[in-house]
């Protein structure tokens, strides 16, 4: 049983080491005026974060696509960086047409900077259920590794689309959780449990408010991107993708906030400009570690960083101006929304060793300890309430006597722009070079490896590529 186990383990380190990869979810649109320079500069960020690809989510008929898609391209061979193709069927103009898509494959599928599974290039989907037997064809005259999206008909539903036997992957965008709750794993093991490749999503928060889209609703933020890397590290799903780069709408945005996207505040119907001032840049520095400690097991801490995050108003500060906790277009139950996003402070810190925390709110000190703390050299992550208090926050991190990072970030205000709350989340991050360059390494408890078992049969049943 040992030597089984052994050989098992060894075949699922491997799938790890060759085919786990971490991409993150682009909206084409929203870069729509991109030159060069700034294709370059968000690549750069993304490749400090660890990132490996970008995958450009192409609403049809968006005048910019084109010039963009080339514009990406080059900045991606010049950097060295990869893309791929995430064809939106529900937003643009309509559902793409299957021989629109041939062209853009066509063009870009051979392109060294177009990422590749097995050979094959790599491409995904937003929905486009309906179209499902394109692939078909598509997939014959492109030879394309299809992972598409296609969450709203559930795991098995998806794998039967078209017919059955039309994805080599699946990709879930099941990101949230429901109501007053914390993120579970539930809809992640319903994809695990099927004989195919499994791209699990990752996302931060959730906000949104457009009148022009019928959007305007919040899924419970709070600890979820600390939380959600813990269950990929417990999961290990073949590939991991970021919900999003720069989807600014919806608030999940881990990317520089680029000035013109603000317009869409204005051209989506939003009451209130809840992306402005706002940073989300904080998020990435939480990623190197995540990302290789998915990937490995193993990361250095070159680099001991704190991030904190949190909403600028109280939830009953001001008037909801309609948002709702869950939405009904989803058949989802209706909370308050004061009752999903808790009234607290969240903090996490890469750290070499263990090291204490305070948190301050206009100096008041909120009494904040961690509720996530490793052993030694690790991710660290707790919140705290603050209750009325109201005024500057300010989170340090401390060890013996000394100041680790502080960050003094934006007020908690019972004052709200168009006298409406904001849902949307500050991020602030303070990030000081180690000399001792800890490195962390998770322990295989016994769910772990319960997943590695039932990974490593998988793969060996389904004979991946890679393991030869």
């Amino acid at each position: 049983m040992q030597l089984l186990f052994t050989s098992l383990f060894g075949l699922f380190m491997a799938n790890q080491a060759l085919g786990a990869a971490v991409f993150a979810h682009f909206i084409l649109g929203n870069a729509w005026n991109y030159n060069l320079t700034t294709w370059e500069e968000d690549i750069t960020l993304a490749q400090e974060a660890h990132i490996d690809a970008f995958a450009l989510n192409m609403g049809y008929g968006d005048s910019s696509l084109a010039t963009q898609a080339a514009l990406a391209f080059e900045a991606a061979n010049k950097l060295d960086f990869k893309l791929f193709f995430s064809f939106d069927y529900e937003g643009g103009t309509g559902a793409w047409p299957q021989a629109d898509v041939l062209t853009y494959l066509n063009k870009y599928a051979s392109n060294s900077a177009h990422y590749k599974y097995n050979g094959k290039p790599f491409v995904s989907t937003f929905e486009g259920t309906a179209n499902a037997a394109d692939w078909i064809t598509i997939k014959s005259e492109t030879n394309c590794f299809f992972v598409p999206d296609w969450s709203s008909l559930g795991a098995e539903g998806a794998l039967k689309a078209g017919g059955g036997g039309v994805p080599d992957g699946l990709f879930s965008w099941g990101a949230w959780p429901s109501g007053p709750n914390n993120m579970d794993n539930a809809t992640d093991l319903t994809y695990l449990d099927l004989d195919i490749p499994y791209m699990m999503p990752a996302s931060p928060w959730f906000y949104t408010n457009l009148a022009e889209y019928s959007k305007n609703w919040l899924w419970r933020g709070d600890s979820l991107w600390h939380d959600r890397w813990e269950q990929i590290w417990e999961l290990q799903p073949e590939w991991v993708e970021i919900i999003t780069w720069n989807d600014y709408g919806e608030s999940h945005y881990i990317g520089p906030i680029r000035e013109d996207a603000l317009s869409l505040m204005e051209t989506g119907g939003a009451p209130l400009n809840y992306i402005e001032n706002m940073p989300h840049d904080g998020w990435r520095h939480i990623l190197p570690f995540a990302i290789d400690t998915y990937v490995s097991k193993n990361a250095s801490i070159t680099d001991e960083a704190l991030v904190t995050w949190f909403r600028p108003n109280p939830g009953h500060a001001c008037g909801t101006g309609g948002t709702t906790g869950n939405t009904a277009s989803q058949g989802q139950t209706l909370y308050a929304p004061a009752e999903v996003a808790q009234d607290k402070i969240f903090y996490s810190a890469m750290l070499d060793s263990h090291a204490n925390v305070t948190v301050t709110v206009g100096g008041k000190s909120l009494g904040a300890t961690w509720d996530k703390a490793p052993s030694g050299a690790g991710l660290y992550h707790g919140g705290v309430e603050y209750g009325s208090a109201t005024g500057k926050v300010v989170v340090t991190v401390t060890r013996d006597g000394e100041t680790v990072a502080s960050v003094a970030g934006e007020s908690i205000s019972t004052t709200c722009a168009e006298t409406l709350s904001n849902w949307n989340a500050w991020v602030g991050s303070n990030v000081t070079t180690t000399s001792t360059k800890g490195v962390a390494s998770r322990s295989l408890d016994k769910g772990t490896l319960e997943v590695i078992n039932r990974h490593a049969h998988k793969h060996l049943h389904r004979g991946h590529n890679h393991f030869h």
